[in-house]
């Protein structure tokens, strides 16, 4: 009766666990088995010679040990060998020696305390299988979007549990301004890092990465799913703006527009999960002179001068547009270079459009002025030749740690080019 009761009922509690945690089939007869092995290898000082059969459809297991028979009195180790006289009472008559027999193993005639070594070596191996499940579940996650229940909140942190139960942790660092949840209210985020330090998995979750606003867009705009329009660049100043460039596969397409919807039904969804957090939408293209002007939108660019190589772009925009370029704390020109991936400065236009061009970078003169000079110039922010003869004399020698007569002498050789 015990055999039928005890060793039935663990296979049954591994395939509830089997269940819940999707351990498929072949690893939940491996697991068992060298749980089993485990055991026995302890009891019996090895398992080279034991069978384990188990079918866990039926819930049996059955376990053999293969001993060798050797003449009665001859027996050096009962967990190798067996004598002729014993095997042939063991339902073997035609036992020969030399030959092998294999005697049933009843495990639990063994006792409590090898039923309760087995229990726990297996109850072990399942919580390893369960850590390494939701690590190479989570790490298949990075970057995408996931749900979780509010369980407790602290000064640092907030713990959500998704449907499975599984920890996830949302550091204040990774949450929005504004962010404040309730127990059992349920929190959107994205993957971010998954850890599996000591065999013991940490999913970390983020509001305000990137891929947050990627997923939301996925999620409310069906042809960013479909593939007929995408993303091609996010940037955010969580909880106060952000700026998304999207393109069209298909030319009837208005990627913009598909992705604030009519009146604004797509996009108020997502402003509403990031706390009014004012989301701009412009068109990608490969120009960067052009992208750079749409990502500084709503100001109207004059016109820009690239350095493609620094990665570097000098906007030129009227007295009213600079301010709106700007933004308010620098927001709309620090957007715009993290989206565009350039270094962004503006400067005033003026009526007379030839004076952009009169200005010249400062490596053109490298021919009369030493570079160190010319670098020392540029590590204070002064680029082209109108910005050094604009800026204080004062200035020049003391933030740039020249000498009065150098900076005499450099004056003299730019003021010389615009005269002539």
């Amino acid at each position: 009766m015990a055999k039928k009761e005890a060793t039935p009922n663990m296979v049954e509690q591994f395939a509830e666990f089997k269940e819940l945690k999707n351990i498929d089939k072949t690893t939940m007869i491996n697991v068992i088995e060298e749980s089993f092995r485990n055991v026995l290898a302890k009891m019996f000082g090895t398992d080279e010679n034991i069978d384990v059969i188990l079918n866990p459809d039926k819930g049996d297991v059955q376990i053999f040990q293969n001993l060798e028979v050797v003449p009665d009195g001859e027996v050096e180790d009962e967990n190798l060998q067996i004598s002729l006289s014993d095997a042939r009472a063991d339902n073997d008559p035609e036992a020969e020696i030399g030959e092998d027999h294999t005697r049933e193993i009843i495990f639990e005639k063994f006792g409590r305390r090898a039923i309760l070594n087995l229990r726990q070596t297996l109850q072990s191996k399942i919580l390893d299988l369960q850590k390494e499940a939701i690590y190479n579940k989570f790490k298949d996650l990075e970057g995408e979007l996931v749900s979780g229940e509010v369980y407790q909140t602290w000064t640092r942190e907030t713990l959500l549990l998704d449907d499975d139960k599984n920890e996830l942790l949302l550091p204040k660092t990774e949450a929005i301004p504004g962010d404040f949840f309730r127990k059992g209210e349920t929190v959107r985020a994205v993957v971010e890092t998954v850890d599996n330090k000591n065999n013991n998995p940490k999913i970390t979750v983020s509001r305000r990465s990137d891929n947050f606003l990627r997923r939301l867009f996925e999620l409310e705009v069906p042809e960013i799913q479909d593939g007929l329009i995408s993303i091609r660049a996010v940037a955010r100043i969580p909880g106060e703006r952000a700026k998304i460039a999207v393109e069209s596969y298909d030319e009837r397409i208005d990627p913009v527009g598909a992705c604030v919807g009519v009146r604004g039904s797509r996009i108020s969804g997502i402003v509403r999960e990031l706390h009014n957090e004012n989301i701009d939408v412009i068109n990608y293209t490969t120009n960067p002179s052009l992208f750079i002007q749409r990502a500084l939108s709503p100001a109207k660019v004059s016109s820009i001068r690239l350095d493609e190589d620094e990665k570097k772009a000098e906007v030129f925009l009227r007295p009213e547009e600079v301010s709106l370029a700007i933004g308010k704390n620098g927001l709309n020109i620090k957007l715009a270079s993290l989206l565009t991936g350039y270094l962004i400065d503006v400067y005033r236009d003026t009526e007379d459009d030839n004076v952009v061009e009169e200005d010249i970078y400062l490596d053109e003169f490298k021919d009369e002025i030493e570079e160190w000079i010319i670098e020392s110039l540029k590590n204070i922010g002064l680029m082209t030749a109108k910005n050094v003869l604009n800026a204080p004399r004062e200035m020049l020698i003391e933030k740039a740690d020249l000498e009065e007569e150098t900076v005499d002498n450099v004056l003299e050789i730019l003021r010389a080019e615009f005269e002539d």
